[in-house]
């Protein structure tokens, strides 16, 4: 992902690897030469760990706010409570609604033999913003603080946000802190210990267990409030999703090269929309089901090449999981994947 980044301007981003470091080279070095690759094979969990990495943090001069860096570490402190389990509530217009869009995204591959290549060309590109959009945004950035990054860029992905329409960036970022530091336990949003349903889509039909709001309510998430960026989406959410997640890709295709608004709305719209949300969900089920574990045994994300595929480099969750606040996928022969 990293990489995809730099294509933007190399002003526009600071990056840091597993020692807050501001280069690819750097940070690959201090991976390397530093014995943090040995650190995976100790428990990320442990919270000294985090507060050192914090402390290195602000010594490189990151002070904006880097608050994540302890708020996205597995909190082991953390127990469920004993006794019976809330009864599941389901959210019948969220049901409602997701069983539409799906059948809408149907309708969508059906449409796809009449769809310009024009059309097909326009619906992969929105498909990499949406991704961006998360992966890049809401995920490395704003979440975990992986990188730094100018305004412009910020804006952008903002926008591209809104086009993947997966809530806002600050709900976002609270819920996967949270998935984070409480992960697979009663308080993680999405635990994959309830199952493979649940954890890809399920957790989005009930409502949420009282422990994932409890801890929600806890989080600092100072960074966030301060960020002009953030704040600007979350006010003006819904319009930005219906203008950048349904109405300028529908509206394109038919506008710049004649395209049906059917087409427009169910293939670059619909099916578009309805395929990343599904590439977002498998990191949350399937890189915590199927795949090895090279870098910490001890914890259930796994490094899955199909899920990092579709969701651009995000399927490789062991590595995450052990090193949440670095801006590479993994480390491969020695380098960051971006």
């Amino acid at each position: 992902m990293g990489c995809l980044l730099v294509i933007f301007s190399p002003q526009c981003v600071a990056l840091k690897g597993p020692q807050g470091r501001s280069s690819i080279a750097s940070s690959t070095v201090a991976y390397i030469g530093s014995g943090a690759g040995s650190l995976h094979r100790k428990n990320k969990r442990n919270m000294t760990a985090t507060r050192i990495h914090h402390a290195d943090k602000q010594q490189n001069g990151d002070a904006m706010a880097e608050t994540s860096t302890v708020e996205d570490v597995f909190d082991d402190t953390y127990r469920e409570k004993e006794g019976k389990k809330p009864p599941r509530i389901l959210v019948w217009r969220n049901i409602i609604l997701m069983c539409l869009l799906h059948i809408g995204a149907l309708y969508g591959l059906v449409l796809i033999p009449s769809a310009s290549w024009l059309t097909l060309g326009w619906t992969a590109l929105c498909y990499l913003m949406s991704a961006l959009g998360v992966t890049a945004g809401a995920h490395r950035l704003w979440s975990h603080r992986s990188y730094k990054a100018s305004f412009p860029l910020r804006v952008f992905l903002a926008l591209a946000n809104s086009m993947a329409f997966q809530n806002d960036i600050y709900e976002w970022s609270r819920d996967h802190r949270v998935h984070h530091k409480y992960s697979e336990t009663d308080a993680d949003p999405h635990n994959a210990k309830r199952g493979f349903f649940f954890s890809h889509i399920g957790w989005l039909l009930v409502r949420k267990h009282p422990d994932v709001i409890e801890k929600g309510k806890k989080l600092e998430l100072g960074d966030l409030k301060v960020d002009k960026v953030v704040m600007f989406q979350k006010r003006y959410y819904k319009l930005s999703v219906v203008l950048f997640c349904f109405l300028i890709p529908m509206l394109v295709p038919w506008y710049v090269w004649g395209e049906s608004l059917a087409v427009g709305y169910f293939v670059p719209g619909l099916l578009r929309y309805t395929v990343v949300l599904n590439a977002t969900w498998l990191v949350n089920s399937a890189a915590h089901m199927w795949g090895n574990r090279p870098y910490d045994k001890t914890i259930n994300p796994r490094e899955n090449p199909f899920v990092a595929i579709s969701a651009i480099g995000e399927g490789f969750h062991n590595y995450h999981h052990t090193f949440p606040f670095d801006y590479a996928t993994k480390i491969a022969r020695g380098f960051p994947a971006t």
